[in-house]
């Protein structure tokens, strides 16, 4: 599984450097992502949704937020 740490940035460059990320691998393949942006939380699901992608996981803890997002529609991004 790819792996981004993109704690220290601020919206709207997380999910920036996830859409670049999920068009470069392959539908099906997961990207766990951290971050440190707390509108990470509302953004991240609400691009999965709108792009066809797939929100496997989401976790919150000490104030760091994870995600598992799996690949499903490279043409949206």
């Amino acid at each position: 599984m790819l792996e981004l740490d993109l704690r220290g940035l601020l919206c709207p460059l997380p999910v920036l450097k996830l859409r670049k990320t999920l068009k470069e691998i392959e539908i099906g393949a997961s990207v766990r992502l951290v971050a440190s942006d707390p509108a990470s939380k509302i953004d991240v699901p609400h691009f999965c949704n709108e792009q066809g992608h797939v929100l496997i996981s989401s976790e919150e803890e000490q104030d760091i937020y994870t995600f598992v997002v799996r690949c499903g529609n490279q043409t949206t991004c």
